[in-house]
């Protein structure tokens, strides 16, 4: 029984390498779901491309939550405290 990929597997970049592009990862992603909602792949393959979805879906979640992580910091005062601001969603009317 083969196993999942983990974090570090070459199946599952790490956020950490320099060279993870979460849009490249998102759109893989896109692509092994509608492969895989077509349903008339062999088992095997079906499988395989599932584990790749899962892969790449932590490794975007990885993604995520560093860069929440950043936002987290720069968001900080000098004392350290949080500094909220509620976001304000754009218009596209708004928009130059």
């Amino acid at each position: 029984m083969a196993r999942a990929p983990t974090p570090h597997s070459p199946a599952a970049p790490s956020v950490q390498a320099t060279s993870f592009d979460f849009e490249k990862a998102m759109g893989e992603l896109e692509a092994v779901v509608e492969r895989l909602e077509q349903g008339d792949i062999p088992l095997e393959e079906a499988l395989s491309s599932f584990e790749r979805g899962v892969a790449l879906t932590r490794a975007c979640q990885e993604a995520l939550t560093h860069a929440e992580q950043k936002v987290e910091q720069l968001t900080r005062d000098a004392a350290g405290n949080e500094i909220l601001t509620p976001f304000e969603s754009v218009n596209e009317d708004e928009l130059p």
